[in-house]
């Protein structure tokens, strides 16, 4: 089901907005399977260098090496980023549904229309995931009849179909009421342990610290540091990842 390629290797990757440094040379490795959780305050670049990875948001400087396929961003073609696209799925913080199409019509959108895949297959593959993020009984309902926590598992269920190489979940649960986020990260762990290879920003820590091979602290655009969730979360060396766990744990 998936590539034995290494899966990702990013360089030096830069963004500004204006005369604004956004992210200030950005390195990540990843092998197949791992799990990278990208956390850090508000502002801190997490969002931005999840969008530039597949191009939702155009990088200024840098090299992304993508199952074995190296791309240089400041001089990338349209077709070299369709090829990114096609090997990342993106999982978005506000679910980025069709409001009006069903739960089934969301998830074979894609597979029919850029990946050309017949009507009758991709439904059948789209009820599979539907499944899989415990939807069975909801192919038929639009967004609109869903709740938040539904939404986002349709908008995973979505992104598991085209099989991509590696999903990014931009803070998937930011936008769910509290008594909604755990049937979405019940979903993602089940993803963890099936082998998917995720880049994941959140605040949710504690699932940081239980399905992270990788947690990377970010500021200013900046790694202050990165290690496994034992280093970061019990013996952080940066005394700026100190304060922000601090910060963190008191909050609520």
């Amino acid at each position: 089901m998936f590539s034995t390629n290494n899966m990702l290797s990013i360089t030096n990757l830069q963004k500004k907005f204006g005369s604004q440094n956004v992210l200030n040379g950005i390195d990540l490795q990843m092998d197949k399977g791992d799990v990278v959780v990208l956390i850090g305050p508000s502002g801190s670049g997490k969002t931005t260098f999840l969008r530039c990875i597949n191009f939702l948001e155009q990088p200024d400087e840098g090299i992304i090496v993508l199952d074995g396929e190296q791309f240089s961003v400041k001089d990338i073609q349209k077709k070299e980023i369709s090829r990114i696209r096609r090997k990342t799925g993106f999982v978005f913080q506000n679910y980025n549904l069709f409001r009006n199409k069903t739960a089934l019509q969301n998830v074979t959108e894609g597979l029919i229309v850029a990946r050309k895949m017949k009507k009758t297959a991709a439904e059948k593959l789209g009820r599979q995931v539907l499944d899989q993020v415990g939807l069975s009984d909801r192919y038929d309902y639009y967004p609109h009849q869903l709740s938040g926590g539904q939404q986002q598992r349709v908008g995973i269920a979505r992104a598991i179909a085209l099989n991509p190489e590696v999903i990014l979940f931009d803070e998937p649960t930011s936008a769910l009421d509290p008594e909604l986020v755990g049937e979405v990260l019940a979903v993602m762990r089940d993803l963890a342990r099936e082998g998917r290879t995720m880049i994941i920003v959140t605040h949710e820590m504690n699932f940081a610290r239980q399905v992270a091979t990788k947690v990377i602290f970010l500021d200013h655009g900046e790694v202050v540091e990165e290690g496994t969730p034992e280093q970061i979360f019990e013996e952080p060396g940066e005394e700026r990842t100190r304060q922000f766990l601090r910060s963190v744990s008191h909050r609520g």
